[in-house]
């Protein structure tokens, strides 16, 4: 049995703050952009976690049951967008109130898993597989024709906006292991900016420009699974060396989705224990 500790990492001294542990599995933490709360999935449902009361809070998803740990709240925190395969075949995003609701389909494609919102509200972009292949999409937040930015072959996953809107990051393995990359939302300038032997995911801008926070595997790990010896990373938002953070065990659902508080300081994760 495993449980699960969601935790807070303080960037000026390093300190970690444990918020909740819970024997349940709980992923990919999401901060509101009012920085009173997360929010967090757990066996295909979606809880709030207020940081004054941590406890988990379910919110009403309607139909949607099926959640994965692809979601995420608007920057006006009006919004939350899901991943749910509950009707469909495969994962479709979503987006619903962000105090609950009824879903309304954004992705006419699946598989779609959302990673990444615009600053401006108004494009959402994900990793969408059509003819078994990984690319990077957008499409207008509010639903309407996908745009895909990456060719070529490979594996292209979790993508994320800087908060001036003028790169999404990406993890790709072309040109051998997994990877960072970034590429204008219009498709040009795609720039690879981690070049090591470790298994690069999930890169995360954060929201004052400077950084970029991801997880990292061991050399020669095949995907992104959980229950690893892993490490979060940070590296400079224009490129450079990356130090690690803290390793941990964790991998999938530790921060697969934007995490970062909204000043810029702090950033959630998730890792996980052996249950005594």
């Amino acid at each position: 049995m495993i449980r699960s500790e969601l935790c807070i990492y303080r960037l000026a001294d390093g300190h970690v703050e444990s918020v909740l542990t819970t024997p349940r599995l709980i992923e990919a933490p999401n901060w509101a952009p009012d920085g009173g709360s997360l929010l967090v999935n757990g066996h295909g449902r979606l809880f709030r976690v207020d940081l004054e009361n941590p406890d988990l809070a379910e919110i009403d998803t309607d139909f949607a049951e099926r959640l994965n740990n692809d979601h995420g709240i608007s920057p006006d925190g009006r919004t939350i967008v899901i991943s749910d395969s509950s009707r469909t075949e495969g994962s479709c995003i979503y987006t619903l109130p962000a105090t609950g609701g009824t879903p309304l389909r954004i992705t006419a494609n699946t598989p779609s898993w959302w990673h990444g919102w615009s600053p401006d509200g108004k494009s959402l972009t994900y990793v969408g597989r059509r003819d078994g292949v990984f690319d990077i999409y957008t499409i207008p937040a509010s639903g309407g024709e996908e745009r895909r930015l990456t060719r070529g072959g490979g594996h292209h996953d979790g993508p994320d906006y800087t908060p001036d809107g003028e790169w999404i990051w990406f993890n790709s393995d072309v040109g051998g292991s997994m990877q960072l990359w970034r590429i204008r939302p219009d498709g040009a300038g795609r720039e690879r900016m981690t070049d090591d032997e470790r298994v690069n995911w999930f890169p995360h801008p954060s929201p004052d420009g400077r950084h970029v926070l991801y997880l990292s595997y061991p050399p020669g790990t095949e995907g992104h699974p959980r229950d690893l010896d892993v490490e979060l990373r940070l590296m400079p938002a224009g490129g450079g060396a990356a130090r690690s953070l803290i390793a941990l065990f964790g991998g999938q659902g530790s921060v697969n989705v934007p995490c970062w508080a909204p000043e810029g300081n702090r950033f959630a994760f998730v890792r996980y224990r052996p249950a005594a």
